[in-house]
C-alpha cells in the first residue's frame, strides 16, 4: 500500500507499540480491515466496539493470520481484564476511537495517492451510476470501485483503503443521512469529479426538505480538487439551475431535455425489460456534436439517465464515444436494483435493497412494462418524514392508474397505500395490506398462487429495514 505502520500512527495520533515479528515502523502494510476473516499478511486490524460484539476480541486471531499491527482503543491490559489471555499479540496502535482511526487513515492514505477518485451522491440511483460509471471507464483504465452499497462513514474509508498503485481511476458511492456527513466523506476522498444524481425525498426526517437535502449533498464540494470537474443531472429542477459552485462551472447529463447538457441519452426505444436502444449525444465544449448509437441492458428510462452520467464522466477522461457506448452495453445486473430474474414460474423485479418516492414510481414504470400478469409487492418507504403518508398515498394511485392487477401492500406506512390504490383502481384489481413482513410471508406461504399466479411478472420494492429479501428469496424458491 505504500503505507507504514510509522505514518499510520502519525495519521491517527496514536500510541504505537512496537514488539515482535512487526516491530519495525518502516514497514508497508499489505491492507487494512475491520473484519478479522478478511485479514492479509502484512495487514492491519482495526479493531471495532460494536453493539453486539467487540472487535477486539478478534485481535489474537488477526495476529495469527499475519497482521502487522492492531489498532485498538483498549489497551492490552483493558483487554486482558474484558476477554481474558492475549496470545500472540504483536505491535499495536492504541487510539481514542478506532473508528475515527479508520477515517483518519484513510485521509491520509488518500493524500499519498495519484488516482483519480469520482465521487457519486444523490438521492437515487447512485449504486446504479457508480456501475456504470465504472464499467464505462473500465474501457480505457484500471478502475476500482465501491463494494456494494460502501458508501458511509465506515464504508468511504474502507474503499479508500482498497485503492493500489495500478488503480487509475477509483469510482467512490458517497451516501448520508444528515448534515455534516458529506463534508466528513468530502475531506476523506477529495473527489476530482463529482457526481450528483438528482434531489429527491429521502432522509426527511434529517434534512427536512429538498433543499435541505441540496445543502447536506453539496458538502461534496467542500474537499474537491482545486481543478475538479462537476457532473449534474440536468433533469433535476434543482440541479439544473446551478450555474457556478465554488468556481467551477458544471457539466450537465440528461435524457435531452436540457440545453446545456453535454452528454445525453436521447431517441430510446424501450425494449421493456430487456433493456433499451438508444442513442448517445456527446457535445463538446468545442468541435461538432457525436452521435452513437447505443444499447442499454439493464431497463428502465432511469437507466438510460444512468448511462448518460457516466457518459458525461467519461468524456471528461479523454474516452471516444465508441468506447463509451461499449462501457455502456457490458453494465451487469445488481442484486436488489432493478434486477430482473427469469425464473419458471415468474419473472422477478428484483429491486429490494431500498425505496423513495421517486425509485417506487419508477419500478412501478419498468413493471408496467410487462406483458403478463403484474403484481406488485410493495413496503414502506422509511425516513420520509411529516409528508410520509402523502408519499405512500401517490405511490398506491400511481400503481392502480397503471393498471397493476394485484397490489399487495406491506407495512404500517403503506396503509395508506393501501387505501389510495383500492380508491383509485378498476373493480378487477386486487388489493391487500399485511402489517409487516412475516405476516405477507405467512400468506404467501398459504395462497401463493392466488396473490402471485403463475407466469406473473413480480415487483418487490421497500426500504431495506424491511426485510424484502425474504419476499425474494421465498418467491426464488
Amino acid at each position: 500500500m505504500n503505507f507504514t505502520l510509522k505514518e499510520i500512527a502519525e495519521a491517527c495520533r496514536g500510541k504505537l507499540v512496537l514488539q515482535g515479528a512487526s516491530g519495525d515502523e518502516n514497514c508497508s502494510v499489505s491492507s487494512v480491515v475491520i473484519d478479522s476473516r478478511l485479514v492479509e499478511p502484512g495487514g492491519v486490524f482495526i479493531a471495532t466496539q460494536g453493539e453486539r460484539v467487540d472487535g477486539h476480541i478478534f485481535i489474537s486471531y488477526a495476529f495469527a493470520k499475519g497482521a502487522v499491527l492492531a489498532v485498538t482503543q483498549k489497551s492490552p491490559e483493558q483487554v486482558k481484564a474484558e476477554h481474558g489471555p492475549l496470545p500472540g499479540w504483536g505491535s499495536y496502535l492504541l487510539v481514542e476511537d478506532t473508528l475515527q482511526a479508520l477515517k483518519d487513515m484513510a485521509e491520509a492514505y488518500r493524500k499519498k495517492l495519484a488516482v483519480k477518485i469520482v465521487g457519486i451522491t444523490g438521492s437515487v440511483g447512485k449504486t446504479s451510476t457508480k456501475e456504470f460509471i465504472a464499467g464505462v471507464l473500465a474501457e480505457k483504465y484500471q478502475v476500482l470501485k465501491t463494494e456494494g452499497n460502501f458508501n458511509n462513514e465506515i464504508g468511504v474509508p474502507l474503499t479508500l483503503l482498497r485503492i493500489r498503485p495500478e488503480h487509475e481511476v477509483a469510482v467512490v458511492e458517497m451516501g448520508i443521512s444528515d448534515f455534516g456527513e458529506m463534508h466528513r466523506l468530502s475531506k476523506m476522498a477529495r473527489p476530482d469529479i463529482c457526481v450528483m444524481t438528482n434531489i429527491g425525498q429521502s432522509h426527511l426526517n434529517n434534512l427536512k426538505d429538498r433543499d435541505g437535502i441540496l445543502r447536506a449533498k453539496s458538502e461534496i464540494f467542500d474537499f474537491m480538487a482545486e481543478n475538479g470537474e462537476i457532473c449534474l443531472n440536468g433533469e433535476d429542477d434543482k440541479l439544473a439551475g446551478l450555474k457556478e459552485i465554488k468556481g467551477h462551472i458544471p457539466h450537465f447529463f440528461g435524457l435531452g431535455n436540457h440545453p446545456g447538457e453535454e452528454a445525453s441519452v436521447t431517441d430510446i426505444i424501450g425494449n421493456g425489460l430487456e433493456g433499451s436502444d438508444a442513442v448517445l449525444l456527446m457535445k463538446r465544449r468545442e468541435g461538432e456534436p457525436v452521435r452513437q448509437p447505443v444499447h442499454i441492458p439493464l431497463p428502465g428510462r432511469h437507466m438510460a439517465l444512468n448511462a448518460a452520467a457516466a457518459a458525461c464522466v467519461a468524456g471528461l477522461l479523454d474516452l471516444s464515444a465508441g468506447e463509451i457506448a461499449a462501457g455502456i452495453e457490458k453494465v451487469g445486473l445488481m442484486a436488489g436494483r432493478t434486477n430482473v430474474l427469469r425464473l419458471p414460474r415468474y419473472t422477478l423485479i428484483d429491486d429490494c435493497y431500498n425505496a423513495n418516492p421517486a425509485s417506487v414510481k419508477a419500478a412501478i414504470d419498468l413493471l408496467a412494462q410487462a406483458d403478463t400478469i403484474k403484481v406488485a409487492i410493495l413496503g414502506d418507504m422509511l425516513n420520509l418524514g411529516e409528508n410520509s403518508h402523502r408519499y405512500h398515498q401517490e405511490a398506491g394511485s400511481h400503481a392502480a392508474a397503471l393498471g397493476i392487477e394485484h397490489i399487495l401492500c406491506v407495512g404500517e406506512e403503506s396503509r395508506h397505500m393501501f387505501w389510495a390504490a383500492a380508491n383509485n383502481a378498476e373493480e378487477t384489481t386486487k388489493i391487500s395490506h399485511y402489517p409487516d413482513t412475516e405476516t405477507l410471508l405467512r400468506s404467501l406461504a398459504s395462497d401463493c398462487g392466488e396473490l402471485v399466479p403463475e407466469g406473473s411478472t413480480v415487483l418487490i420494492k421497500a426500504s431495506h429495514d424491511m426485510g424484502f429479501a425474504k419476499v425474494l428469496e421465498f418467491l426464488r424458491s
